[in-house]
């Protein structure tokens, strides 16, 4: 995460500036110690912060999309026009500054009165939403309905121990030591109080009565509903193996799983991360960080292939590498007794932390129980509804219509969880919204970020702009000719390029 500290900079927008000063259509100025943002559309010049609310990602290094500017960072878009984030992963609206014409001078000194996030009119809202998950999901749908200006109940019902927080940092920057906790949270603690939003942790909920509208929970308590959200997620896959219940054995998905694992890393010499695909190498990555040994087992003969193909395969595994990673591949663990993980290849690794990270599966046992269409995952419609009227679903568990790929889909992104969440909760609300976000995640290994849009779960060719060693490039997941997905390390404006124009194909 960048210095929010830094010295202003750009131009002083408070003298003024002149068009011709116009890089593209953005022009990074200050007023006093503040970065502003000008940014021109169509006719109108607008002033904005600098600094994508999520992640501190410098907007003038974005696109510009309209009347929209989107961060290259991790995707997130604002409002030109509100300073809404209009887009995940951002929550946090950015202030916009008043735009003031001195002759052929534009001249930013102060900022406007914060506007209100566009808002549309709904004839009838439900007056009690239940939400069924406390990850990336549910936490966007609450957010959104307050934001939507919905007045109604909304009960939020999470396993979790700890109020919604920024998951991805688990296996990055927080792992690594790098990011303190207090970044973690999605939202502080009295944001719920504040918004009313009635977030209950710790609940199980053991069953949903459809006809009579009600979520039951452990215990006997009954919640009733006119709408609600299922957002159950995913949960670690573990492996059925002897010793994989030791204290220094850990599943990464929660705070405290992430916790545990840093406990265990704080006299740890040697780690085992089982899994070569994003989760274990992020791990890896984080561990390195730590100055620890780490050894990575997987099953596969290149990590991350399958979804990014042989050369970006090779390339993570160099990376992971020069940094010290030893790798196993074709291998797997069999047994972990005491700190001795053996393999199937007969080798033996002595380590004082092991981490599985094998992937996850959806959370489906609440949807199937109440008699929801279930095809590798919860089938939804364009609009994230269910089979039963009245009942969304959104995140890990949803298998939506995806139009950019033509079939139906269910991927475990992050920001794609939280995309639905919002687009779910303006569908609550009767907005008839269709989902049609375009895919898309990121992963970081050291200083090097691969950002990915789009789906291809399979290609028949691999097109590479640029140089993937030399960390620069493009590369793009044809089928039959048409791009499915586009892979890119430091091409920040080409990824967010490829996003707009799948949206735009549709």
């Amino acid at each position: 995460m960048a210095d929010q500290q830094a010295a202003p900079a750009g131009p002083d927008l408070s003298q003024g500036v002149l068009p011709s000063d116009f890089s593209r259509d953005m022009l990074l100025g200050h007023v006093g110690d503040e970065d502003v943002l000008l940014v021109r559309s169509g006719s109108e010049i607008f002033a904005i912060d600098a600094h994508c609310s999520h992640y501190h990602g410098p907007l003038a290094d974005g696109v510009v999309d309209g009347e929209h500017v989107r961060c290259p960072w991790h995707h997130a878009c604002f409002d030109l026009r509100t300073g809404e984030a209009t887009h995940a992963p951002a929550f946090n609206a950015l202030s916009v500054w008043k735009v003031e014409r001195q002759g052929e001078r534009i001249v930013v000194r102060e900022k406007r009165e914060q506007p209100k996030p566009r808002v549309k009119g709904v004839a009838e809202a439900p007056s009690r939403i239940v939400i069924v998950g406390g990850g990336a999901a549910g936490f966007a749908a609450a957010e959104m309905l307050r934001r939507q200006d919905y007045r109604g109940s909304i009960v939020m019902l999470s396993q979790e121990a700890a109020a919604p927080v920024d998951r991805p940092n688990l296996s990055k920057d927080y792992l690594a030591g790098s990011a303190p906790e207090d970044w973690l949270p999605l939202r502080p603690d009295d944001f719920y109080r504040e918004m009313k939003i009635d977030l209950r942790l710790g609940v199980e909920v053991t069953s949903i009565d459809t006809r009579a509208k009600q979520v039951l929970l452990a215990g006997g308590d009954s919640i009733p509903y006119d709408r609600l959200l299922l957002a159950t997620g995913a949960e670690p896959v573990k492996l059925p193996i002897p010793g994989a219940d030791q204290p220094h054995v850990h599943l990464l998905r929660s705070l405290p799983d992430s916790r545990a694992i840093i406990a265990s890393a704080k006299d740890a010499r040697r780690a085992v991360v089982i899994g070569a695909s994003f989760i274990g190498l992020e791990v890896a990555a984080s561990l390195r960080a730590r100055d620890i040994e780490v050894h990575v087992v997987g099953l596969e003969q290149r990590p991350m292939e399958r979804v990014l193909g042989p050369d970006m395969g090779d390339f993570v595994r160099a990376l992971h590498e020069e940094h010290g990673v030893i790798f196993h591949l074709g291998d797997t663990v069999t047994s972990i007794d005491g700190k001795r993980a053996s393999l199937k290849s007969g080798s033996v690794i002595e380590a004082d932390l092991v981490v599985i990270g094998v992937g996850v599966k959806p959370r489906l046992a609440l949807a199937e129980k109440c008699g929801l269409a279930i095809d590798r995952g919860v089938e939804v419609d364009a609009y994230l509804e269910t089979s039963v009227p009245g009942i969304y679903a959104a995140g890990d568990i949803a298998r939506w219509p995806d139009k950019h790929s033509g079939q139906a889909i269910r991927v475990e992104h992050w920001v794609v969880a939280e995309r639905q969440g919002q687009t779910a909760a303006r569908n609550m609300l009767g907005q008839r919204e269709v989902f049609d976000a375009v895919p898309f995640f990121w992963s970081q290994h050291y200083d090097v970020p691969i950002n990915y849009v789009g789906h291809a779960e399979k290609w028949d060719e691999i097109a590479v702009d640029g140089d993937i060693g030399a960390k620069d490039c493009l590369v793009l997941y044809k089928s039959g000719g048409r791009v499915l997905a586009v892979a890119s390390i430091y091409r920040d404006v080409a990824s967010l390029d490829a996003e707009i124009a799948m949206e735009k194909a549709g």
